[in-house]
């Protein structure tokens, strides 16, 4: 699982914050295969937090995948990564 709160700096309204939060959420679901989802922050015009989670049979994988996503996100979104978590689980 990963969570992480991003900054939107220049976003005037929510229509155009959840355009840019909907599309990183797309990108983020067709390129990684996780599911992912706005948990908190949603009246908030400047931040949004985003959680996503990701199963696989392997930590370590599962684990180099999110730092994958993280790097993307960095590169993608037009703003700043805040108080970014990992969390892994084995079963």
């Amino acid at each position: 699982m990963i969570q992480f709160i991003i900054e939107l700096p220049g976003i005037e309204s929510i229509k155009d914050k959840r355009r840019v939060v909907q599309s990183l959420k797309v990108k983020l679901q067709r390129r990684y295969r996780l599911s992912v989802s706005e948990v908190d922050l949603q009246d908030s015009f400047s931040f949004a937090q985003i959680g996503a989670a990701y199963v696989s049979n392997s930590r370590q994988f599962g684990e180099s995948v999110l730092q994958k996503v993280v790097r993307f996100v960095e590169d993608e979104v037009p703003g700043r990564i805040h108080d970014v978590q990992i969390h892994s689980e084995q079963y």
